[in-house]
């Protein structure tokens, strides 16, 4: 009881002075006398009575936004050394209400709610962390530091991501431009100018800028990955092989490439997928992982590829990739990957072919009549091929019908490239007979 009444005795003559520091506008006293009645209470180990002073001190009449600012950051300090959870939880929400609506302390405030939202999530509340972390909009604050705003939105978006909500994982990731993470970190940082916003140094426990990078793209794979999105889960592999610590260690390339190769076959046909396809094949490192090689080779190259053969080489590389960021490759893959076969089958024949039965092209692509017949029309729909099938006849036609503008377009194109042809051989012709009558002068 003594204790306790020199403990008041001690708060009140502080906040005595605190009160005429503030009412004098002495910010460093102010400041100090509101730290020090904090300090009190914190080394007295009564929490309920922080929290009420912390209260009390914000609501005063004309109180000054750094003495604020001061018992925040020193109220932040204390969160880890107290006793229990719920005692955490309190301060940390006594915290939050003196922050809230406040500029100057809307950093302070962002790093509390992620402190709440992670004992939440501890706690097996996914819904309840993510609907905090949701309610601050990092990308507003100026004063933040770049790689702190950035795994802020990575925090949001894998939150979104453990509680099934795709939809709002997109619209986050949308707020993180991917070039961001092509800066130079090498270059000195400008000093602010008078006038310009103060950004604040990032916390020791923030990942550096390139540590970021593949944490944005692991969740990116996560959330393409339940869309079965081949082509973009690809990119996003791309992105993390191309980070140099990756490119450095075969122990993290090797793997990476692997998960490239499969999900470029994976991957449905066109420009952005081919042009993947054909950098991917020219890069040196694919001769370490000389059956990745044969693989692309085989989708590169222009030949029709027997599904049965595939399957029966590649089967034992596809079933052990399993440890997958998004979750295994599964049944549907395996599926994709020979619809993906098949595909490139009838874009190889429509190469070779410009009619064809549609016998003779079930037979090619090992199917049956009805199959082959869907999958072409499939292909047709898509775009990815044109094609037309004369069903009564079953001949399949690969030729574009052109009208008669095309026709006599391309013939007059054709003519005026053999009189440009003939023109200029008859003036090889008599310059030729020039030289040839100057000689025999001489």
């Amino acid at each position: 009881m003594e204790e306790r009444g020199q403990l008041e005795a001690s708060i009140d003559r502080l906040l005595n002075e605190e009160k005429q520091m503030r009412l004098a506008e002495n910010v460093a006293g102010t400041r100090k006398a509101a730290t020090e009645i904090l300090k009190l209470c914190f080394e007295a180990k009564d929490w309920k009575l922080l929290n009420e002073q912390v209260l009390n001190l914000s609501k005063k009449r004309g109180q000054l936004k750094q003495a604020v600012q001061s018992m925040v950051q020193q109220g932040m300090q204390y969160i880890d050394q107290t006793p229990d959870i719920e005692t955490r939880i309190e301060l940390i929400k006594t915290l939050n209400i003196v922050s809230a609506g406040k500029i100057y302390v809307e950093i302070e405030r962002a790093r509390l709610t992620k402190k709440l939202a992670k004992i939440k999530e501890d706690q097996g509340l996914i819904a309840e962390a993510a609907d905090l972390m949701q309610e601050v909009a990092v990308e507003t604050f100026g004063a933040m530091a770049k790689t702190e705003k950035i795994a802020f939105i990575l925090e949001q978006v894998r939150l979104c991501l453990d509680r099934q909500d795709f939809v709002r994982a997109q619209i986050l990731s949308r707020k993180i431009n991917p070039r961001v993470f092509n800066a130079d970190t090498t270059k000195d940082k400008k000093k602010p100018k008078e006038g310009e916003n103060f950004v604040e140094e990032a916390p020791a426990d923030i990942p550096t800028l390139l540590e970021l990078k593949r944490i944005y793209y692991e969740l990116m794979i996560r959330y393409y990955s339940h869309n079965n999105e081949y082509l973009e889960i690809c990119r996003s592999y791309k992105a993390i092989y191309d980070i140099p610590s990756v490119k450095e260690n075969p122990e993290q390339w090797i793997p990476v490439l692997r998960k490239i190769c499969w999900f470029l076959v994976l991957a449905p046909h066109d420009p952005m997928q081919s042009s993947l396809l054909n950098a991917t094949f020219e890069d040196k490192n694919l001769s370490e992982i000389p059956n990745f090689k044969m693989l692309l080779k085989q989708i590169v190259t222009m030949e029709v590829i027997q599904w049965t053969t595939l399957w029966n080489k590649y089967r034992g590389e596809f079933e052990k990739e399993e440890s997958m960021i998004g979750g295994s490759l599964g049944d549907k893959a395996g599926e994709d990957l020979k619809l993906r076969i098949i595909e490139h089958n009838i874009i190889v024949v429509s190469k070779y072919y410009s009619r064809i039965t549609l016998k003779r092209l079930a037979e090619l692509l090992c199917l049956t009549i009805e199959e082959a017949e869907k999958h072409l029309s499939e292909m047709v729909v898509s775009k990815a091929l044109i094609a037309k099938i004369d069903r009564p006849s079953g001949i399949i036609c690969f030729q574009i019908v052109k009208d008669s503008n095309e026709i006599l377009n391309s013939w007059a194109t054709n003519l005026e490239k053999l009189l440009d042809l003939v023109e200029k051989s008859c003036h090889q012709i008599h310059k030729e007979t020039m030289v040839h009558k100057v000689a025999q002068r001489a």
